[in-house]
């Protein structure tokens, strides 16, 4: 029985969990359970700690899991990146008082507060800076306030929490994180119901990127209207009653999707409908 690892709580919780319910499995709690057998599938979901999805997957006794980038590279053995989920995105910087002049090539001899010291120390190592790393956990932001540190480096979202603590980041992104599927080593994805999960999930992560476009088209202006949605290989063209016009149809991506109904009116379009997809494999 295949074993998937998937977080227990957390902003990556939800998420997760209603990706692979929407992917067809079965891994529901009613109560607090750490274990979730998926029959049908033959997959036993467990449910731990996102921070320490990395070392159980790491060290094979979980097949594959969902955790966040940063957490993964955090852990001492990271496990291989199989698949990005397009969720959770966040970026990992440092951080000073506004008034500071300093930046991360400054930090050598001062103390840095985090909650991920093995991402801060590799990448002050690659820019030949010493400091003294100081590991908290959680309400890294106030560290600097409270005396302990003289600068932090911690996952940002939207910046808000470190601007009412009267903070500012410096310098580029130490990394960008977001939701991923990790497994021991790249050859974990070639095993069949591993391999089955992560299409499903795959199909899921695309389907949301794209929106199904329907439209009817004079004849005459038909290889304008394509042109403005071209499809994946190519739209589906159906005749209508009246000759002088056809149904369209069309994969398209979500993104910019009002400009592109915006432009078939434009030109003559009727009838514009935008469907979203469940699932999708291209």
């Amino acid at each position: 029985m295949t074993k998937i690892a998937l977080p227990n709580k957390g902003t990556l919780s939800d998420s997760a969990i209603a990706l692979v319910k929407e992917a067809g499995y079965r891994c529901t709690r009613t109560g607090r359970e750490l274990c979730m057998t998926d029959s049908e599938n033959d997959i036993e979901f467990v449910f731990l700690r996102p921070r320490d999805i990395a070392v159980y997957v790491s060290q094979g006794v979980i097949d594959i899991g969902i955790t966040g980038r940063d957490l993964n590279l955090d852990a001492l053995t990271p496990a291989a990146e199989i698949m990005p989920l397009g969720f959770g995105r966040s970026t990992f910087r440092y951080a000073v008082p506004n008034e500071s002049t300093l930046t991360p090539e400054k930090l050598g001899g001062l103390r840095v507060a985090c909650s991920y010291p093995n991402i801060v120390k590799r990448d002050l190592e690659k820019r030949g800076v010493k400091a003294h790393i100081i590991q908290v956990d959680g309400a890294v932001e106030v560290s600097i306030r409270l005396g302990v540190a003289d600068a932090v480096a911690d996952v940002v979202d939207s910046g808000q929490t470190l601007r009412e603590a009267g903070l500012k980041t410096v310098g580029e992104p130490v990394m960008e994180s977001e939701a991923i599927v990790i497994a021991r080593s790249a050859e974990t994805a070639d095993h069949p119901q591993v391999a089955r999960f992560l299409k499903r999930l795959n199909g899921i992560v695309l389907a949301r990127e794209y929106a199904m476009i329907e439209y009817d088209i004079p004849v005459r202006l038909l290889s304008q209207a394509t042109v403005i949605t071209p499809g994946i290989e190519a739209p589906t063209i159906s005749p209508l009653k009246d000759p002088a016009w056809v149904a369209v149809k069309a994969m398209t991506k979500k993104k910019g999707i009002n400009a592109i109904v915006d432009e078939l009116s434009d030109i003559g379009a009727k009838g514009i409908v935008v469907m979203d997809i469940r699932t999708c494999r291209l």
